[in-house]
């Protein structure tokens, strides 16, 4: 058992990149909003997505090499586009994610200090972390992080089905109008994850590889992303739960203010489900949210550091160290003077990863059916059958978005 615990870690690292806006935010407010009726959707994205995402595990343990390699590998030009998309939509991730940690924190620490300072307290202590314990730390943090959002959420979610006397509604609904179907979109954008995270996973399942003993060959490496995986399910669905079980039907209106964003979450969940639920909901949210802050500050610097250098031919020493910068850097400068405003950054953040997987999806499909994956490890029959469907939902979805703006 232990063995196996050793061996877990990119697959958990997804799970905590992942589980954060698209479950803290977007699956509350779909909860809230239109109560279960939007489960088709959440479960539909993560059958869409699937092997795309595990395509990412999948070539790195069968090479040695993360999807970066492969791209470039496919044409000097994917690599570039990647790089691209990469260094455009980094920033305001990275602002979406810490501005809603940072929000969290202030209501559950204490106002004594404001959002913007929690903002830079939070970066800097992620950064002292990734810059000093390197991946073993991460690895090791993350395991544990995981472990108490699970705990927690599924804690909170049982609470809130015992405590409620509402009649469950389970009937299924279809957005109507520009407004419900931009909240479709960005709830399928980052849920459970955007696609570039695939490239994430690649890459720190090569780290596990550099930094641990217990080597993952090709079929640990695929237990551990879906691990991971179906995590991301079932508190997606948790905390759709949640948002339904707490706030559907009571007419909540959620400010645009992280921080007060932060209180009305947890002040409802505790009207809820009593005082006593104060503690498991202000950890779960600050633990769902600190571990995206930290996995998207650690994976984003890492695979544009890999990029360049991959592009250049060339190492950089301090290149992990110089774009970490650069992206904290970024990162306060859209929050400080440009948009402070969460619920535009999240739209934003999430509507333009939903626009860009299809480039994602169709890299990573390319590159596993390719020559340059082992032929053992190559996709089914029936994981064709599902890319194929994917890409084609994806697209399509994606031009029809753009049709109706």
């Amino acid at each position: 058992m232990k063995q196996i615990i050793q061996k877990l870690g990119p697959g958990l690292l997804f799970a905590g990149a992942a589980i954060g806006v698209s479950h803290l935010v977007q699956s509350t407010r779909s909860g809230a909003d239109f109560g279960f009726g939007l489960l088709w959707a959440l479960l539909l994205i993560h059958i869409v997505k699937y092997p795309f995402f595990q395509y990412g595990p999948r070539y790195a343990s069968a090479t040695g090499e993360s999807l970066l390699e492969g791209y470039q590998k496919l044409g000097k030009g994917i690599l570039e586009i990647y790089g691209i998309l990469t260094f455009l939509t980094m920033f305001t991730i990275q602002s979406a994610v810490t501005i809603v940690t940072a929000g969290i924190a202030t209501s559950l620490f204490g106002d004594f200090v404001s959002v913007k300072v929690w903002t830079i307290v939070i970066l800097s202590l992620c950064f002292i972390i990734l810059n000093i314990g390197k991946y073993q730390l991460l690895d090791v943090l993350m395991k544990v992080i995981v472990f108490t959002l699970t705990l927690t959420t599924l804690a909170a979610t049982f609470m809130a089905f015992y405590n409620s006397n509402n009649t469950i509604e389970i009937a299924q609904y279809i957005p109507q109008g520009t407004v419900e179907i931009t909240f479709l979109i960005a709830f399928m954008g980052w849920m459970p994850a955007p696609l570039d995270v695939s490239v994430w996973h690649s890459i720190w399942t090569t780290e596990k590889q550099k930094t641990s003993a217990n080597k993952l060959n090709t079929k640990t490496a695929l237990i551990d992303f879906n691990i991971g995986y179906i995590g991301t399910v079932v508190l997606g669905i948790c905390f759709v739960s949640l948002g339904t079980l707490t706030m559907h039907a009571t007419g909540t209106s959620f400010s645009d203010s992280a921080g007060d964003f932060s209180i009305q979450l947890i002040k409802i969940y505790t009207q809820s489900l009593g005082s006593w639920a104060y503690l498991i909901i202000g950890v779960a949210a600050f633990t769902t949210m600190f571990s995206t802050t930290l996995t998207t500050l650690d994976a984003s610097p890492r695979s544009m550091n890999k990029t360049i250098e991959l592009i250049f031919k060339k190492t950089f020493k301090n290149g992990y160290l110089g774009w970490s910068l650069i992206l904290i850097i970024g990162t306060l400068i859209i929050y400080f003077f440009y948009l402070s405003d969460m619920r535009v950054l999240i739209k934003l953040a999430t509507i333009l990863s939903f626009l860009t997987a299809p480039f994602y999806a169709s890299a990573n499909y390319i590159l596993i059916s390719s020559k340059y994956t082992p032929k053992e490890w190559q996709p089914s029959r029936f994981m064709h059958l599902i890319s194929c469907l994917g890409l084609l939902f994806l697209i399509s979805f994606s031009i029809w978005y753009l049709t109706i703006l």
